[in-house]
């Protein structure tokens, strides 16, 4: 992931972008302008261009484009953010942190334990299901001779 200044110029540069193809893309669709009366033929059979779809396609790219710039400027440090504030939000940061990893520890040491009681109990089931099943082939046996 990019960091925010990244981000930002790569915004800013996707905005020049889409001014630069929306400014093209308007020109190339224009219908030409008639000056003092001169009509040619080209002028009377041009199709009817798609200029609005355009303009109202590039206006929402750059309005998005414009909101996510003022997002991401929004999102930058402030003057006022100085080191002894950034210190102190690292400090709580690292306590949260400490904090979660000792509750983590204790969930995995809970964890192991639950774990080592139902391996305990499978093994458990397991030899039972064993003596019935000799207990029974014994019991079996006998009958048969």
């Amino acid at each position: 992931m990019a960091d925010r200044l990244t981000q930002l110029q790569d915004a800013v540069n996707s905005l020049a972008d889409q001014f630069c193809n929306a400014i093209g893309v308007l020109q190339q669709c224009a219908p030409p302008a008639s000056f003092s009366n001169i009509q040619t033929a080209l002028n009377k059979d041009q199709p009817a261009n798609p200029t609005e779809e355009y303009a109202q396609l590039f206006a929402a790219l750059i309005a998005r484009t414009a909101k996510d710039v003022d997002v991401l400027i929004d999102s930058l440090p402030s003057e006022e953010s100085t080191a002894v504030l950034q210190a102190a939000s690292l400090r709580q940061l690292e306590e949260e942190n400490h904090d979660a990893a000792v509750r983590l520890e204790e969930v995995v040491y809970r964890g192991d334990v639950l774990l080592e009681k139902i391996q305990s109990a499978l093994a458990d089931i397991a030899q039972s299901q064993l003596r019935t099943r000799n207990a029974v082939s014994t019991q079996a046996s006998p009958n048969e001779s």
